[in-house]
């Protein structure tokens, strides 16, 4: 049985609770969407990876989004109400995915996760693509907080 901590070592050392700000900007870099953030990232079981996004925004707004997946072949894949995707570990510090957003036809999401060598900080973008055209971009800070 695949152990997923033993085959993706970078992703297992992103356990924990997380919270940031996600900046969304237009490609002309006006921001359009800034709100906090707090990801719990788990490891439920030796093939499980289960994250839970809460975001909150200024005024007042929040929301709440599981994440279930699974792993195989090397990866992390989702396929539930809200996206598609899969991740992956590019080198030692480097986490990608590529995922669609499942109420956005013709979009897709290419993000890169950097991990500091503490483990304590992480800096992650998004790009945006509609019909393979670059619409809008997410850089995300967080810090480790539990």
């Amino acid at each position: 049985m695949a152990d997923l901590r033993k085959e993706m070592p970078l992703l297992a050392r992103h356990e924990g609770v997380w919270e940031g700000v996600y900046i969304h900007v237009d490609t002309d870099n006006n921001v359009i969407d800034r709100h906090r953030s707090r990801l719990q990232c788990q490891f439920p079981s030796e093939t499980e990876y289960y994250q839970i996004n809460t975001y909150t925004w200024d005024d007042g707004r929040t929301e709440e989004i599981h994440f279930p997946s699974t792993y195989r072949d090397g990866k992390i894949w989702w396929d539930n109400e809200r996206i598609i995707g899969n991740c992956w570990e590019a080198d030692a510090q480097t986490i990608m995915l590529r995922w669609e957003r499942k109420d956005l036809p013709n979009a897709y999401l290419y993000e890169m996760i950097q991990l500091s060598a503490d483990g304590n900080q992480r800096a992650r973008t998004w790009h945006w693509f509609e019909n393979d055209e670059l619409f809008k971009r997410t850089c995300i800070k967080e810090t480790r907080v539990a």
